[in-house]
This record gives C-alpha cells, structure tokens and sequence, in this order.
C-alpha cells in the first residue's frame, strides 16, 4: 500500500505593528489573518484559490477555525506557516496549520480550518464538487 501524498505549502510573514497588542505581542485575532494567509499562498501553489472555486460555481465559507498558541510572537519578528491539506472524503476543505519561528525550531501555533461548499445560490453543497475530485487526481491524492 502506498503513503498518500501530502500537499504542503509555507508563507513566510513579519509582525507589523498593527498585529500587536499592548503588551507587544501578537493580538490573538491576527492568527486568522495569518491563516487565511497561507490558504492563499496554498490557493497560489496548487491551483486551488478562491476565484478558481468561484469560477467552478462555488463558494467555500470557514465553518470551523480553531488555534492551540504556544508561544508569542512580537512586533518585528519573523515567522513560518506551514500548511497542510488534510484530505477527507466528506464535501470540505480541511487544512492543518503550524507557525514556526523564522529558523523552525520552536512552535509558535497550530491550529486547523475546515470550510464547506455553497452552491451561487448559498444552499449546502453535500457531495464532494466535480471540480475538486479533478484537483485531486491532478495533484496525486486519489
């Protein structure tokens, strides 16, 4: 049997001033930013960004966005996200991330987001859309 391939991507970012809170770290809510970050860094690298769903008649809405911190980030430092597509065979995105410091030898964050599929009509989409079975097989994952 073979190791199903994983699809990887990394975004590097620097901590600007306005992510930081009053006590110099990063402002929890900025995570999310830094998250749909790498989704999109992902989007760029395999062919999966939010106007290619568009086009194929979808939309694909966070359902779910969850973060375990380990250590704070500060104003100027830099950092790594590591993203993840996690595969399933249910009608949802799902990606895992992890935030490293610049040199990847501590743990900043992890976390998970899982986005579901609407129709253009924003009605729930239950099976897995033709297009993304196609994004699949073109990228080694069925």
């Amino acid at each position: 049997m073979s190791e199903k391939k994983i699809l990887k991507a990394e975004k590097k970012i620097n901590i600007r001033f306005s992510e930081v809170d009053s006590m110099n770290i990063v402002w929890h809510g900025s995570y999310s930013l830094y998250f749909e970050d790498a989704r999109e860094e992902f989007g760029k690298q395999f062919h999966l960004d939010y106007l290619y769903m568009f086009k194929n008649g979808f939309f694909a809405p966070l359902v779910d966005l969850h973060f375990n911190f380990k250590r704070p980030l500060k104003y100027k430092d830099e950092a790594i996200i590591e993203i993840s597509f996690r595969d399933t065979v249910a009608a949802k995105l799902i990606f895992d991330y992890t935030i490293y410091s610049s040199d990847k030898t501590q743990i900043i964050a992890t976390g998970y987001s899982t986005q579901v599929f609407l129709d253009k009509n924003y009605k729930l989409v239950w099976s897995i859309p033709d297009f993304i079975v196609e994004w699949k097989k073109m990228n080694g994952i069925l």
